[in-house]
């Protein structure tokens, strides 16, 4: 019985590990920023949703950065980066540039 115990605590524990990395995986990742468009001068604050290789604020403004160029904006900075826990209070304050590009 013995190496049955030992098998079954090993798969219990690779589930455990594997469960863990998939969790890891898809972790989400968002930043809040500052543009500009001009002439005539616009600015907004925006939230943006980033991939998982851009989860620091020198790989985000990588990615922001063009996406806001297809729409003739220019990113000023990049304020934070942070996970879906802040999403909420962003919203209001982010209001048409929430999630939108």
């Amino acid at each position: 019985m013995a190496p049955s115990i030992q098998k079954l605590k090993t798969g219990i524990a690779a589930l455990a590990l594997a469960v863990t990395f998939a969790g890891a995986a898809q972790a989400e990742c968002y930043a809040d920023y500052k543009a500009k468009q001009e002439p005539p001068l616009r600015l907004h604050y925006g939230v943006i949703a980033l991939p998982d290789s851009a989860c620091s604020v020198a790989a985000a403004a990588g990615v922001i950065a063009p996406r806001l160029a297809q729409q003739g904006w220019t990113l000023l900075n990049v304020l934070s980066i942070f996970g879906p826990e802040g999403l909420a209070e962003r919203k209001a304050s982010a209001g048409a540039y929430y999630l939108s590009f």
